[in-house]
């Protein structure tokens, strides 16, 4: 495929995430004020859409719990900042089995939850987007299985569009945009059609540029899409995302380093990526102009 650069290009912002980072630098915020606030200031830096986990406020270990949502969503919305938010509803599929012989049973520290428990924050705080990991996957991070069946995205796609939230398709690998096409077939997944493209998260697509390309020619005419990668290669993907026609995403669940030796705050890592991106002669949109190319509604505050 000729590579068609996107030289109007929205930046999101992966706040915090569900890895294993909270201890690794002061910056990862935990409690839902901190994740908020955040996620304001990568807002006021450039973002258009900010990607929000939650963490357990004490240990900063992740976290599913719809009361730490809501707040977060809250916070956001009455701060009257102007940006798209994007809840994850990829938690409740994790498996965890303690070691190779017991595989008959799955391990304590695994969670999983039916489909109306893993849209539950979806449901009531209507995001204007949220994640649909399309594809079961190894995790090397901790030694578990993310588990995504054909038949539970159906289920929680539809509770998401009943719900009049637009889906961010999450592909770690081309099979899982094989799968999402069907389902965009099927129109389980409603036009128009985001997908984030997930670069170098082992043991998904690695991130070398072969893989990358490959990952973009099987994403169809019409769809939006984004890319990221992990770590040090976070910023080169920012170039490479808007080289063949994508768009970005920065944050520190992906990477905690601004330079070498340098831990980064969300904000600043949007800042070097609107920075790039404006240097490669494209322009960084608006939240506005995100919601008319998706086609979302813009939300109110949440009732109290």
């Amino acid at each position: 495929m000729p590579l068609a650069m996107n030289r109007e290009v929205f930046i999101t912002c992966a706040v915090t995430g569900s890895g294993g980072t909270q201890d690794r630098s002061p910056h990862v915020p935990r409690s839902p004020q901190q994740i908020a606030e955040s996620a304001i200031a990568a807002a006021k830096a450039g973002a258009a859409v900010v990607h929000c986990h939650v963490r357990d406020p004490e240990t900063g270990k992740p976290a599913r719990d719809p009361a730490l949502y809501r707040e977060v969503t809250e916070r956001i919305r009455d701060s009257a900042t102007d940006v798209v938010l994007n809840l994850t509803a990829g938690m409740g599929g994790d498996i965890y089995f303690e070691g190779t012989e017991d595989m008959g049973r799955i391990g304590p520290r695994s969670d999983m939850a039916g489909a109306t428990e893993r849209v539950a924050h979806v449901v009531e705080c209507r995001p204007e987007i949220c994640t649909l990991d399309c594809g079961t996957m190894n995790f090397n991070e901790a030694d578990y299985v993310m588990v995504n069946t054909p038949g539970m995205l159906r289920d929680m796609a539809k509770r998401m569009t009943a719900a009049g939230v637009r889906i961010e398709i999450e592909a770690f690998d081309t099979g899982h945009l094989w799968l999402a096409k069907e389902l965009v077939k099927e129109g389980v997944i409603p036009e128009p059609v985001l997908v984030q493209l997930c670069m170098g998260v082992p043991w998904g697509a690695p991130d070398d540029l072969n893989t990358f390309m490959a990952m973009v020619n099987n994403v169809p005419a019409g769809w939006h899409y984004s890319a990221f990668s992990l770590g040090r290669n976070q910023m080169a993907y920012v170039a490479a995302a808007v080289l063949a026609g994508g768009n970005v995403r920065v944050g520190l669940e992906d990477n905690l380093w601004l330079d070498k030796g340098v831990l980064a705050t969300n904000a600043q890592l949007v800042e070097r990526a609107a920075t790039i991106v404006e240097n490669m002669g494209a322009r960084v949109i608006t939240p506005a102009e995100v919601r008319a190319r998706l086609k979302l509604d813009k939300r109110p505050p949440l009732p109290k």
